[in-house]
């Protein structure tokens, strides 16, 4: 099976521009492609993990990949599939997320001997003249044809700022610009990038009369049409300070069962043939397709050792063991306590296993959190330090989420 087919049967494709060139490019190895991500957050997330499984799958086929860190155009901010603006980010913040991105990549991307490129688009857009740019760049753009772009629907509703509407000829001049300089033929980008993809596919073909390719991939959704990646407590993130490995592979362990194969297709590289072994299986079965799938991820991320760590800590949780050094864990100070003790909503919120004060009241009045086997009957519980101390509490959030507490 070639690579452009294994995209195709693994759900991974959904819209290109000229298939027959597009896969021929690809499958011959002769790609030079691009996909951007915009540092507005310190870390990857895991709404960034179909780019990343794109652009690793591509490498490994032959073709050059470019990780292009949007530096400049975070400087404007994406309308795609937003009902807000962005918020501004300063110079700064943007150039320490890109250095904390680029490390990140590292681990999914073989950057050595040039077999990948890593760029800032700040280079070349916080220098553009913008009187030159506009004449040589905004005269091959419609502004009736961008209003009908889907990337601005959502926001034409609320008010699309002129800054925002400017974030389009960037990134099409983005995939110029390193046509120009890099040969780069093809971009790859969420679905929801479509009609940027289509304004650089044009831009090269007006300024260079060339043809230059682009396609994107299915956006990372539940069955219910929701984005993954969210947890009460916030995003899943890439780094293990933001959301440590053990975290990182029960939320995979935990997916809904509706979900775990199609995650097995778009996020893993375990082969189509064992995939359908697992898509076999039926009720309590699908167990080992989560536990796959967790394990394959964490281990991609994190590395093998935090992947089996993780494992056998859930293993021996459900089975009524415990792995304590490896179960997640959340030191508390002084300063958490009043009077001596901590109340079941504080201890909640400390230990990231509720976002609001009024989740966590709502988990424990549904009685789904329990401390050391006993069940929270009140939100108004409270905990003295000493039964922190030593190997500390055990939190248990539903059925599968376990939670150490413990006295610095």
């Amino acid at each position: 099976m070639t690579v452009f087919d294994e995209l195709k049967v693994r759900g991974l494709i959904a819209q290109m521009t000229d298939e027959e060139e597009t896969r021929d490019l690809i499958n011959s190895g002769k790609a030079i492609f691009y996909i951007g991500f915009d540092p507005t957050a310190d870390s990857l997330h895991v709404g960034h993990f179909m780019g990343l499984s794109i652009m690793r799958r591509l490498q490994l086929a032959g073709n050059k990949p470019i990780a292009l860190i949007g530096g400049g155009t975070t400087m404007v901010g994406d309308p795609s599939g937003r009902t807000d603006m962005r918020q501004m980010m300063t110079l700064e913040q943007i150039a320490v997320n890109a250095e904390r991105f680029k490390v990140q990549m590292e681990r999914f991307i073989d950057f050595s001997n040039g077999r990948a490129l890593m760029v800032n688009n700040a280079d070349w857009l916080l220098n553009l003249n913008y009187v030159e740019f506009l004449r040589e760049i905004g005269v091959h753009f419609s502004v009736n044809q961008m209003l009908t772009a889907e990337c601005y629907r959502a926001r034409m509703e609320k008010g699309l700022s002129f800054l925002e509407f400017n974030y389009m000829l960037m990134q099409s001049y983005d995939f110029y610009y390193m046509h120009q300089k890099y040969g780069c033929n093809l971009q790859c980008g969420g679905d929801d990038q479509w009609s940027n993809i289509l304004g650089g596919t044009r831009l090269i073909r007006k300024k260079t009369g060339d043809n230059a390719y682009g396609f994107t991939f299915t956006l990372l959704l539940t069955s219910e049409g929701k984005k993954m990646g969210k947890t009460q407590s916030g995003a899943v993130w890439l780094d293990p300070n933001k959301t440590p490995p053990y975290d990182f592979y029960q939320y995979w362990r935990n997916v809904d069962d509706a979900d775990v194969i199609k995650c097995l297709k778009l996020l893993t590289f375990v082969p189509l043939e064992e995939i359908d072994a697992l898509a076999a299986l039926e009720g309590s079965g699908l167990n080992r397709a989560k536990e796959v799938l967790a394990y394959e991820l964490t281990s991609l991320i994190h590395g093998e050792a935090e992947a089996k760590a993780a494992q056998e800590t859930a293993r021996g949780l459900f089975s009524g063991g415990g792995d304590l050094e490896n179960m997640p864990t959340t030191e508390l100070s002084e300063e958490d306590f009043k009077d001596g003790s901590i109340d079941a909503v504080s201890l909640l919120l400390k230990c990231g296993l509720a976002g609001t004060r009024n989740d966590a009241k709502r988990l424990i009045e549904q009685g789904g959190i329990e401390a050391e086997g006993v069940k929270l009957n009140t939100f108004t519980e409270k905990f003295g330090k000493e039964v922190f101390s030593g190997d500390g509490m055990i939190v248990k959030k539903g059925k599968k989420i376990f939670h150490r507490a413990i006295l610095k």
